[in-house]
C-alpha cells in the first residue's frame, strides 16, 4: 500500500471553549487536535478503534514534546501533517506539524513516542506482523521527508560561559 508523505489529516477548527484568559488557543488543546490527527494517522496503518475492539490491544503515549511557534485563535482552521520517524517491534516515534490551513504558517510541532500495549495484560507487547508491515510501509514513505528542526530538542535554559 502507498502512503502519503507526509500524512495529512482532516482539517480541524479551533473551538471557542479552547481559548484561554490570554485570548489565544490554550496549550492543552493543541494536543486534542494532534490526538485527533493521530487517530487518522494510526487508523491508516490498522491501529484504529476496530483494532482495539478486535485484538484487545492499543498503543499508549510514552513521551510528548510540543514546540509552540505561532498563536492560534478561535475559529482558525488547521491541518496536521504527520510523519513516522522511526519504529521498532513495540514503539513508533513520530512527528506532527500543525499549520494554519488558510495562511499556511506553522503553529506548533510535536514529537511523540508511543508503545504497543496488550490491554488484557496492561503490558507492552510487539505489534502483530500485519501491523508492523504497515508501519514499515508508512515509515518508508516518510523516509525522504526532512525532519522538523524542533525534533530532538532538549528543554533547558542555556547558560553563557
Amino acid at each position: 500500500m502507498a502512503y502519503p508523505a507526509p500524512f495529512v489529516s482532516r482539517p480541524q477548527r479551533v473551538e471557542e471553549q479552547w481559548i484561554d484568559y490570554n485570548g489565544h488557543f490554550n496549550m492543552a488543546y493543541y494536543n486534542v487536535i494532534f490526538d485527533r490527527a493521530a487517530d487518522d494517522l494510526f487508523d491508516a496503518v490498522g491501529l484504529g478503534a476496530d483494532y482495539v475492539r478486535e485484538r484487545n490491544c492499543s498503543f499508549f503515549t510514552l513521551e510528548c514534546h510540543n514546540t509552540y511557534l505561532h498563536e492560534l485563535h478561535a475559529g482558525d482552521v488547521v491541518r496536521v501533517e504527520s510523519q513516522f520517524l522511526d519504529y521498532d517491534a513495540k514503539r513508533v516515534h513520530y512527528a506532527q506539524q500543525m499549520y494554519h490551513a488558510g495562511e499556511g504558517w506553522l503553529a506548533c510541532v510535536v514529537e511523540i513516542m508511543v508503545m504497543h500495549i496488550d490491554l488484557g495484560l496492561r503490558k507492552s507487547s510487539p505489534f502483530p506482523a500485519d501491523i508492523i508491515e504497515k508501519i514499515a510501509g508508512m515509515r518508508e514513505a516518510h523516509r525522504a521527508l526532512p525532519v522538523p528542526p524542533q525534533i530532538g530538542h532538549r528543554i533547558g535554559i542555556p547558560r553563557k560561559s
